[in-house]
């Protein structure tokens, strides 16, 4: 799986280069009994349109199907990330300083395994929380990132 994600992942950034897009992810995944290609897509300043997700979509799948570097059918999704967009790259982070993040480690950080709370930075090696129950900040070495959304805060919604 991970040839045909970095084999879709060239072809991606190939195509949308020159358009002021941004890759965000490429997953390739069996659910049920479908195999599923799917594209996620950001502009990093504005929204990205129906229409240049139907355009890529188009694009891409006439390059798949000339160069049929896939076995299984499946079916191919392009979008954009939404709103609990994965964080993959240390800029995601640096991008989304403030904004609440649910972090799944692979090895308990301070007795947890999953933990949210609001990005205050990071460095070489770490990510820094501001832990959202209040509890202080923490550390999270990127290596033992197993993967990082943006949550929404419904807190900031709520009525009174």
């Amino acid at each position: 799986m991970g040839k045909v994600i970095e084999t879709v992942r060239g072809y991606v950034e190939d195509i949308i280069k020159g358009k002021n897009l941004e890759l965000v992810d490429v997953e390739y995944l069996k659910e049920g009994n479908n195999w599923y290609l799917r594209v996620f897509i950001e502009r990093l300043n504005d929204q990205v349109t129906l229409e240049e997700c139907e355009d890529i979509s188009r694009i891409l799948s006439d390059i798949l199907d000339e160069k049929d570097p896939i076995e299984n059918s499946y079916i191919l999704e392009v979008s954009t990330p939404g709103l609990e967009r994965p964080l993959k790259k240390r800029s995601d982070f640096d991008r989304f300083v403030g904004k609440l993040v649910t972090i799944k480690t692979y090895v308990p950080v301070e007795g947890k395994k999953v933990i949210t709370g609001y990005i205050k930075g990071s460095d070489e090696e770490n990510i820094m929380l501001d832990l959202k129950e209040g509890e202080g900040d923490v550390n999270i070495p990127f290596d033992k990132i197993a993967g990082a959304n943006l949550t929404v805060d419904f807190d900031l919604h709520t009525i009174k």
